[in-house]
């Protein structure tokens, strides 16, 4: 993934971030801190954020899986039927919602990688 108008160092902590996001297994979900901190950037959530959205629309990159530390979807984008993208797409992995919030304790990656 190239991001217009940045560094390498920017360009390689963008691979970083993406590496982990492609790494969260079907039907799990990371918050944005705990993607940084797998990529090797604490504190550095946002950039996480700013990261996915510059992503195409039609990227296999699944960063439908990345929410928030409060266990709630960040983005708002909609579908042509006024349904959340975000959420569509968790619920289509059989993950559940409580109200506007996934159950961290039972959907949360726990960042080992299934070989």
């Amino acid at each position: 993934m190239k991001i217009s108008k940045t560094s390498s160092a920017s360009q390689e902590m963008a691979e970083m971030i993406l590496a982990v996001v492609n790494q969260i297994p079907y039907a799990k979900v990371a918050t944005y801190g705990q993607i940084a901190r797998l990529a090797g950037l604490p504190k550095h959530a946002r950039l996480v954020g700013r990261v996915l959205s510059h992503l195409n629309a039609d990227t296999d990159i699944p960063w439908y899986r990345v929410i928030n530390a409060q266990a709630k979807i960040s983005v708002k984008q909609l579908d042509e039927h006024g349904h959340n993208i975000q959420q569509q797409k968790l619920m289509q992995e059989g993950i559940c919602f409580r109200g506007d919030r996934v159950d961290l304790k039972r959907y949360q990656w726990d960042g080992r990688v299934e070989i």
